[in-house]
């Protein structure tokens, strides 16, 4: 190629202009594409694109691939394979068949991937490298230097507004959406808007997929890779058109962009911004948008990293144990001794339900039992460390209140026996019932297994007392059954003796407890 330099531009550009004489692009001696209209895309930082007409392409092309690409200022970019005698070149030429004004010159135009040629024959034609400027400002100094100190990504939303603001990019609303992994919460979608001291939270749940708002959005178009949506809200066009773009239209908007976010785990989330200037955004602002997105995607990654390993330690640890965890608690032996009260929770009958019932049944049991027990655990100090198989094993540290630990403990425990009571009485289709054992004594709180694979657990006597009792409740017809370690926090305890419990080496003083439930038919009066 024929190069030659101009002045540095300022700030990020982009121009098309047309090609006066012949060129011609091949590969391997084979014309790919010959043309004397073809144009060439000067744009901040890359390369000379040169783009031909369609009609001037020499090879048969694909229809349009799974593939789709988006700028901001030339559209969302389709993709086509080359077929040649033996070889077919995959997503080896583009178009924009839908251009954006910025981009309006190569609508109709094909560019070709570098890797698809080997020669381009420029006749007369002359190409000039630009000379970019390095972009700076307030908005990428802040991010070279500032933006780390933000601690939540809510500080950070609003520090990222206020920074474009700052750096002349006229936003009316600036929106990240960041999926996120959550057993309840899809993801976490942070809304910043002019005027408003505070930034707006949305933590949606799953039924956000099938709900009208979001099928109809950009945001469900941008994350599902479909590329971006930039649109005119000052201009009536249809296309592209989503019922947000009115809503922010009633709020005097002329400009609209939404732009993927890519993490590096492949998720795609979205940053939409929309401006009040009645130029709508520039090239040069919203170029460098879109240079810095890769930057600013990271900045959420590591916020949703952070508070994803928070909810998935808690989800299947516990908040207690899973704040041990990220504490730096990670070390196998890592732990401490601590004196608690001891649940252990098993479902009764639990054999003959999963023969009885389908599978999905079972499941569907199966939460239902496990969602009311770590609710009620949950509203009276414990926590769910675990289930094994049909069972619950629960925590109540006693810290420096051991009477308020074992008063916590049967107050769980008469709770979780009458909840499931009333929901048998309310739904002849669930049939969860239960037995329980507590007990109370000093345990070890940490990490247990091998060098790869850890469990946050306890271990200790109360434990495997509690465990026991549960079996033991079984054989007495009372639900619930606690160690004398229990009995002093319970109200008319029903004392059982010294029982030999399996794999206790002394007998265990029991009682039981009386609850509401026990005066269903077969149970004790």
């Amino acid at each position: 190629m024929n190069v030659h330099t101009t002045p540095k531009s300022n700030g990020y550009d982009i121009s098309v202009e047309h090609l006066s004489d012949r060129i011609a692009i091949f590969r391997d001696g084979l014309l790919l594409a010959e043309s004397r209209n073809a144009k060439v895309m000067y744009e901040t930082r890359l390369p000379p694109t040169i783009y031909v007409p369609r009609s001037d392409v020499c090879v048969d092309l694909s229809g349009e691939t799974g593939l789709q690409t988006f700028c901001p200022f030339k559209g969302t970019a389709t993709y086509h394979d080359i077929n040649l005698p033996g070889d077919r070149l995959a997503n080896s030429v583009w178009a924009y068949d839908d251009a954006l004004p910025e981009s309006a010159a190569i609508q109709g135009h094909i560019g070709f991937m570098p890797s698809a040629y080997t020669d381009i024959d420029l006749g007369k034609n002359q190409l000039r490298d630009t000379e970019d400027t390095n972009i700076s400002g307030p908005l990428i100094d802040w991010l070279m230097r500032g933006a780390s100190l933000s601690d939540t990504p809510e500080a950070f939303t609003k520090a990222l507004a206020e920074k474009m603001l700052e750096h002349g990019i006229a936003i009316q609303r600036l929106s990240i959406l960041a999926w996120s992994l959550h057993p309840l919460i899809a993801g976490k979608h942070f809304i910043w808007e002019k005027g408003e001291d505070e930034i707006l939270t949305r933590a949606p749940t799953y039924e956000i997929y099938d709900h009208p708002a979001f099928i109809n959005s950009p945001l469900r178009h941008v994350s599902n890779g479909l590329g971006g949506v930039r649109q005119r809200v000052n201009d009536e066009n249809p296309h592209n058109s989503f019922p947000i773009i009115e809503d922010l239209r009633a709020k005097g908007a002329t400009d609209y962009v939404a732009m993927p976010l890519p993490f590096s785990d492949g998720r795609t989330n979205v940053l939409t911004l929309s401006c009040d200037h009645p130029d709508g955004f520039t090239t040069e602002n919203l170029g460098l948008v879109f240079e810095c997105s890769a930057v600013i995607a990271r900045f959420y990654e590591v916020f949703m990293q952070r508070e994803n390993a928070q909810v998935l330690l808690e989800t299947y640890v516990g908040k207690r144990s899973g704040a041990r965890v990220l504490g730096g608690e990670i070390r196998r032996g890592d732990g401490d001794e601590i004196d608690a009260a001891i649940m252990f929770c098993d479902l009764r009958n639990s054999t003959s339900l999963e023969e009885s019932l389908d599978r999905d049944a079972y499941i569907n049991l199966l939460n239902e039992f496990f969602e009311t027990v770590s609710g009620i655990v949950d509203e009276n100090g414990g926590e769910v460390l675990k289930f094994i198989g049909d069972a619950v094993l629960a925590v109540f540290p006693a810290g420096e209140e051991p009477a308020q630990a074992r008063a916590n403990a049967q107050q769980a425990a008469t709770e979780i026996v009458e909840k499931l009571a009333e929901l048998r009485s309310t739904d002849p289709d669930i049939h969860c019932d239960c037995s329980i054992g507590v007990s109370f004594g000093r345990v070890t709180y940490g990490n247990v297994g091998s060098r790869e694979r850890l469990d946050f657990t306890v271990i200790g006597q109360a434990a495997n007392v509690a465990a026991r009792l549960g079996e033991h409740s079984k054989s007495t017809g009372y639900r619930i059954v606690v160690s004398q370690d229990i009995e002093p926090a319970c109200c008319n305890a029903i004392p059982l003796g010294d029982i030999k419990l399996r794999n206790v080496s002394q007998p265990v003083r029991c009682f039981a407890l009386r609850t509401a439930a026990d005066v269903e038919v077969g149970g004790p009066a």
